[in-house]
C-alpha cells in the first residue's frame, strides 16, 4: 500500500493532476481508498478527501448510458439491432438512418468522434433556462447530427464517437418517457442505493457542499473557474446532463455501481443480468477494442499491461479512469481533476498505465 500511496503522491509532486482519489477492491474487500493532493491550485489548495466530488466526463457513458441501455434492453423496450431511426425521426433521411443501438453503443456507427455543437446550441453561453429550452436544443442538436458526412461505412471499423453517445442519451430519455438524470436515478443508483452519483445542474450543484466539489478548469468559453458543473461544453449546452458527459460522483459511489457490473459479469443476476452484461463488455469484433459502451484492454491500453483479455473499463477527460478485470476480480477507479488549471496537462497518459501495472503486480494475484 505505501509504495502505490508514494506513487500517486509524486503524481501530485510531478503535477499529474492537483489531487486524485482511488479505489482499489480485491475479491471484494476494499484494500486501498485513499485521497492525495489539493482540489486545485491557490486559491483552492484544500486537501482533497475521499468523499470529495468528482466531474466524472466520459465515465458517464458506461455508468449512466450504456448501464440505462442495457437496462431498457433487459425490459424489451430497447433491442440492440433496433434502427436508431426508430427512436430519431430527426434521422431520417440521413446517411445515418439505418444505423442500430449495437453500432453506437461500440462506436461504429460512421459518426464524427466530436464536434462544437455547443457554439450554435448556446450562442449566449448559457444554459437552457427550462425543460422546454432544453428539447428545442436536443431537436436542433439531432438536425445538425443529421446533416453530418459519413466519417466511413457504418460497421465497417470504430471510431470513438462522443456523438454517438449523445444519441444514445436522447434515446434512453425517449425510450423511458423522462430525463437520462431521472432514469438513471430512479432506475440503477436509487436501488442499488448509491446517492453519490448524480448529473449536476448549476442550481443543484450549489446545494452542494462547495469543499466537497472538485473543480476543473478555468474555461474561456464560459470566462469562469468550473466548479459543480459540468466541464463538456456540449454537455453544458444541453443543460448538463447528456449521454457522453455530465455525471459526478465520489469514488465510492462509482465502485458501487462497478461491483453490480462485476457481479452480473461473474454469471450473478441482480440489477444486471448476466447475460446482457456479458455482451456489452466483450469485444464486439476482431478489429476493435469496444465493447457496448465499455472499452476492453487493447495496445497500448490505460490499463497498463497486465490486466486480463476479460477486463473492461473506460476513462474521462477530466482524468477519470474505471478498470475491471473479473479473472482475478480487481477493480481500480481513480478520480483526479488533470484538466485543473488547464486541459493542455497531459501527463496523466503516461501515469495511467504505470500505475495500473503496479496495482495489478500488488493485487492482481491475490
Amino acid at each position: 500500500m505505501s509504495a502505490i500511496l508514494h506513487a500517486f503522491q509524486r503524481a501530485v509532486h510531478e503535477k499529474v493532476f492537483p489531487g486524485a482519489v482511488a479505489l482499489v477492491r480485491s475479491r471484494g474487500t476494499v484494500v486501498f481508498h485513499e485521497a492525495v493532493g489539493t482540489r486545485g491550485v491557490p486559491p483552492d489548495d484544500q486537501p482533497v478527501y475521499r468523499e470529495s466530488i468528482y466531474d466524472l466526463a466520459s465515465l458517464t457513458k458506461p455508468l449512466a448510458t450504456s448501464t440505462a441501455t442495457l437496462c431498457l434492453v433487459q425490459e424489451g423496450r430497447l433491442h440492440l439491432d433496433q434502427s436508431v431511426s426508430q427512436w430519431v425521426e430527426e434521422l431520417e433521411g440521413s446517411p445515418f438512418a439505418g444505423i442500430v443501438l449495437r453500432q453506437l453503443l461500440s462506436h461504429s456507427a460512421g459518426l464524427p468522434a466530436w464536434r462544437p455543437y455547443y457554439e450554435q446550441l448556446a450562442p449566449s453561453r448559457l444554459p437552457p433556462h427550462n425543460e422546454e429550452e432544453r428539447l428545442q436544443r436536443v431537436h436542433a442538436l439531432l438536425k445538425a447530427i443529421a446533416c453530418e458526412p459519413v466519417e466511413y461505412q457504418p460497421g465497417s471499423q470504430s471510431l470513438y464517437s462522443d456523438v454517438g453517445f449523445m444519441l444514445l442519451g436522447v434515446i434512453v430519455e425517449r425510450c423511458a418517457g423522462m430525463s437520462l438524470a431521472a432514469y438513471c436515478r430512479r432506475r440503477i443508483y436509487e436501488p442499488l442505493g448509491i446517492s453519490s452519483l448524480a448529473f449536476l445542474s448549476r442550481d443543484e450543484a450549489e446545494t452542494e457542499d462547495p469543499a466537497e466539489i472538485v473543480p476543473t478548469e478555468w474555461d474561456h468559453w464560459r470566462q469562469r473557474l468550473l466548479r459543480g458543473e459540468v466541464h463538456d461544453e456540449n454537455a453544458y449546452a444541453l443543460g448538463g446532463s447528456a449521454g457522453h458527459a455530465g455525471l459526478f460522483g465520489t469514488a465510492h459511489a462509482v465502485g458501487q455501481l462497478s461491483a453490480s457490473w462485476l457481479q452480473a459479469v461473474q454469471g450473478r443476476d441482480g440489477l444486471l443480468t448476466a447475460a446482457l452484461a456479458k455482451q456489452f463488455t466483450h469485444r464486439q469484433s476482431e478489429t476493435s477494442s469496444w465493447g457496448l459502451g465499455w472499452a476492453t484492454p487493447s495496445v497500448p491500453s490505460s490499463s497498463g499491461t497486465r490486466f486480463s483479455s476479460r477486463a473492461f473499463g473506460h476513462v474521462g477527460f477530466t482524468g477519470t479512469s474505471l478498470w475491471i478485470d473479473p479473472f482475478c476480480e480487481l477493480e481500480v477507479i481513480i478520480l483526479s481533476n488533470r484538466v485543473h488549471p488547464t486541459r493542455t496537462n497531459t501527463a496523466i497518459k503516461t501515469f495511467r498505465p504505470r500505475i495500473h501495472d503496479a496495482i495489478y503486480q500488488e493485487w492482481g494475484g491475490r
